[in-house]
C-alpha cells in the first residue's frame, strides 16, 4: 500500500480512519451508557393499574380482596388503604356493606397528618392540631381549610381500585381543589 508521506513511519490514512471511528465510537458509546440511567431518572414510570387507576393494597403492600376486606369489616366502616400516589386512602364500607364509590385521603389539609376515623364518634378527627371531617371528609371544624381530597373507588375482580377524582366535589359543590 503507498503510504502519503512516502515514509513508513506513518501510518496510512485507511488505518487512521479506522481508529478514529473506533476510538469515537467507543467514546459515544460510554456516554450514552452513563447517559441512560440520568435519563430514565427525570421520565416518570406509567401507572399502571385497570384504566390508569391504582390498585388499592393493605399495609404490607398486597392487593386488598374485596370479599376478605368485607368479612373483616362492619357497615359505616372506613379502614385505610394504600391508595392514589401511595397516599393512605380510607375505603368507605357503606350501609348494606358493599364498598363505597369513593375513597377519602386521609392526609389532613391543615399540615398534613393521617388523620384517623373515630367510629365512636363518626367522623375523622385530626390528633395535630383537632381538625374534624365528617363520615364524607367534608370539613366541619377547623383549623383545616379543605375537605379530604376524594377518589373514586370501583370494584373489578375482587379487587378495589381507587382512580382519580375530576368530577365536582359532591360534598360542597366546588371544583375538586386537589386535581
Amino acid at each position: 500500500m503507498a503510504q502519503l508521506s512516502g515514509t513508513p513511519d506513518v501510518p496510512d490514512m485507511g488505518r487512521r480512519q479506522f481508529m478514529n471511528l473506533l476510538t469515537f465510537g467507543s467514546a459515544t458509546g460510554v456516554a450514552l451508557g452513563m447517559l441512560y440511567p440520568v435519563v430514565r431518572y427525570f421520565i416518570p414510570p406509567a401507572s399502571g393499574g385497570v384504566g390508569g387507576g391504582v390498585v388499592a393494597k393493605d399495609a404490607l403492600g398486597n392487593d386488598i380482596s374485596v370479599s376478605d376486606f368485607l368479612a373483616k369489616h362492619p357497615a359505616n366502616d372506613r379502614a385505610l388503604a394504600q391508595g392514589l400516589k401511595g397516599d393512605p386512602t380510607y375505603i368507605v364500607v357503606q350501609d348494606d356493606h358493599t364498598i363505597g364509590d369513593y375513597g377519602l385521603n386521609a392526609v389532613c389539609t391543615h399540615l398534613g397528618c393521617v388523620v384517623p376515623w373515630n367510629i365512636s364518634e363518626n367522623k375523622f378527627i385530626c390528633p395535630c392540631h383537632g381538625s374534624q371531617y365528617d363520615n364524607t371528609g367534608k370539613v366541619v371544624r377547623g383549623p383545616a381549610p379543605l375537605s379530604l381530597a376524594l377518589a373514586h373507588a370501583a370494584v373489578s375482580d375482587d379487587k378495589i381500585t381507587f382512580t382519580p377524582w375530576t368530577e365536582t366535589d359532591f360534598r360542597t359543590g366546588k371544583e375538586p381543589w386537589w386535581t
